[in-house]
């Protein structure tokens, strides 16, 4: 981790908060931390946990940044571009705002040193998985900077387009989602047939974190691994026989797509 230079934050909700609370962790001084944050109580709040530096608007103090991570809601995003963009021209800029597609940055901003990522909120708890694209302007250093930040929150991976950001908004950035409907759905039919609701939370939490933990360790294709469950004739034979009757993973897969193009309709909508 470079801590030579400062990072300037524009935003200070959730995700801005997970990637300060790892520089921290990793040795980055609180005073080399900007955040433009509009909301006094947000603003508190941030120094009060972090001992950053907090600031109502942009201003000449975002100079001396580095890095600017734009971590704005994305209807805010290109009035937080024009206000903080006199200062920031010679900064590395990465996007953690979903849909703004990086052309509309780059033409805000004024510059073309611009990553745009797509994280999630398991970067809370330093479980995140985020997807990376950089335009061309971006260099191999700009882009091992880009990967030491993003890792105090979890994984990354690159993708070669940026379309592909679409995608993953659909998979991963939305995905925590369908993780708790699920859990969700565990936890009601646990309390259906008899546990109560705090032994149906447990088996079902620890049931998915298992799974995941046991296909990551795995190179094995998931249906083999499902299929290792599955006993003809037995209760996991009936579940999943049931969740083919109601046609479960088709709707499922419907329900990504129904993701994706909204994530390409907010780029068009808040883009402009």
């Amino acid at each position: 981790m470079n801590h030579t230079q400062d990072i300037a934050f524009i935003g200070g909700g959730n995700m801005a908060s997970a990637i300060i609370g790892g520089l921290l962790r990793q040795g980055l001084a609180p005073a080399q931390v900007q955040v433009v944050e509009p909301f006094a109580e947000a603003r508190a709040r941030l120094q009060q946990q972090f001992g950053v530096v907090a600031m109502e608007h942009a201003g000449a103090a975002l100079a001396s940044a580095g890095l600017v991570v734009w971590a704005v809601k994305p209807q805010t995003f290109k009035d937080a571009a024009a206000q903080a963009k006199p200062h920031v021209a010679q900064a590395l800029h990465l996007s953690v705002a979903a849909g703004i597609r990086s052309d509309s940055i780059a033409a805000w901003l004024g510059t073309e040193r611009i990553v745009r990522s797509m994280p999630n909120t398991p970067a809370l708890v330093c479980k995140g998985m985020t997807a990376l694209f950089a335009r061309s302007a971006v260099s191999a250093a700009d882009k091992t900077r880009v990967e030491q930040v993003i890792a105090t929150t979890g994984e990354s991976l690159w993708v070669a387009e940026e379309k592909h950001l679409d995608a993953v908004t659909a998979l991963s950035g939305s995905g925590p989602a369908y993780v708790f409907y699920f859990l969700e759905a565990m936890t009601q039919a646990g309390g259906e047939m008899g546990l109560s609701p705090e032994q149906s939370r447990q088996l079902a939490v620890a049931t998915f974190a298992g799974a995941s933990e046991l296909a990551r360790a795995s190179t094995e294709p998931l249906a083999l691994l499902r299929e290792r469950v599955t006993s003809k004739g037995g209760t996991t034979y009936a579940a999943l026989t049931s969740l083919e009757q109601d046609h479960v993973k088709e709707a499922f897969v419907r329900a990504l797509h129904a993701a994706c193009r909204r994530a390409a309709e907010l780029g068009d909508e808040f883009g402009k």
